[in-house]
Parts: C-alpha cells; sequence; structure tokens
C-alpha cells in the first residue's frame, strides 16, 4: 500500500513538474520529463516484481521467479489485471511445494479475478484439470480439458493436454474408488 502511495506521489510530481517545465518554455526537460512521468505511471499498473517473475519463468529459474513475488508483501492492493497474474504465477511457481488443493485454489482465484491471456487462462485450466484428475473428479476434468482445448488456439499446450487425457483412462475416479474401499471391507469381514 505505502508502494502504491509513493508511485502515485511521484506520478503526481512528475506531472506537475513537467508541465510546468513547459509553461516556463523549457521545451526540451518538458519532453525528457514526459517520458520519466511515463515510466512513474507505467510502474503503476505494471508491477515490477511480476515481471521479473515471468522473465525468470521464461528462463526456467522457478526459485528466483518465486523469490520475486514473496517480495509482494500485499497483492490485494494490486491492480486487477496483476492480481490475477500474482496468483496464477504463485500457483506456476509453487506447484511442487504446496499441495493440489492450495494451488488449485490459486489457479481459480486467477481464472475467477481475470486473466487476459487465453493461452495463461487455458495453462490455468490444464493444471486445475491435473489437480481434478488427481483427485478423482473426471467429468470436471473432461470439462476443463475441453475448454483448455478451445483456449489453445496457438497449439502449444496440445501435447500436454493428450497426455492428461491419457492419465485421465488410467485414473480411478471417486465413484471407482469408494467401490474399491467397500469391496475389500467386505473381504474381510468374510474371512
Amino acid at each position: 500500500m505505502i508502494g502504491l502511495i509513493i508511485k502515485l506521489v511521484l506520478s503526481l510530481a512528475s506531472f506537475v513538474s513537467t508541465f510546468m517545465l513547459f509553461a516556463n518554455g523549457y521545451w526540451g526537460w518538458g519532453i525528457v520529463m514526459i517520458l520519466i512521468t511515463a515510466i512513474i505511471v507505467l510502474t503503476i499498473f505494471r508491477n515490477e516484481w511480476i515481471i521479473l517473475a515471468f522473465n525468470q519463468l521464461r528462463l526456467q529459474n522457478v526459485e528466483k521467479a518465486a523469490k520475486y513475488l514473496n517480495r509482494i508483501k500485499q497483492p490485494q492492493y494490486l491492480v486487477k489485471g496483476q492480481r490475477a497474474y500474482y496468483y496464477y504465477l504463485k500457483a506456476l511457481t509453487g506447484r511442487d511445494s504446496m499441495k493440489m488443493q492450495e494451488s488449485e485454489k490459486l489457479f481459480r482465484k486467477a481464472l475467477n479475478i481475470g486473466l487476459k491471456q487465453d493461452h495463461d487462462k487455458a495453462m490455468a485450466k490444464l493444471n486445475i484439470a491435473a489437480v481434478c484428475i488427481g483427485t478423482g473428479r473426471r467429468r470436471e476434468a473432461e470439462t476443463l480439458l475441453s475448454e483448455a482445448k478451445k483456449l489453445d488456439k496457438k497449439g502449444m499446450l496440445t501435447e500436454h493436454i493428450k497426455n492428461l487425457k491419457k492419465n485421465m483412462g488410467r485414473a480411478t475416479s471417486r465413484n471407482q474408488m469408494r467401490m474399491a474401499q467397500m469391496s475389500k471391507g467386505k473381504r474381510g469381514k468374510m474371512k
């Protein structure tokens, strides 16, 4: 919150000083201050830690990306789109360290807030589908996989979708798990 207030004050001060430079006839410095003001205003709408985390994920350095995300102490004060990508990146970087239900909650939170890119939405739905397969929610996984396939217009996730569909054929459903538990109990009583 304090960082956002500081950015707002700096952008306002930069805008006023730019106006004063143009009013006093210092056109060269006024143009330079327009560029500085634009950079300061951009930092309000684009969080620098999220940009650095995205860059580290592209370089496949998950630990550093998680470190950058941990520097954001109060994500509720981020702009709506940035908040969605914060939860999305948090779920991507924490897939190995957190429980499946926690990562599913973060992916769902990111989808509810609103991811902008279709391939990011597809990736989030693909990860939620993987969690659903692991927990035995087969129908939900099927719908999520079909939605992810529709969103993946460039075909970057087709291989992952095929692999998950194969795994879904092998995975047992909740009903099958329940039936197996019930049949084991009956065999135990008969002996």
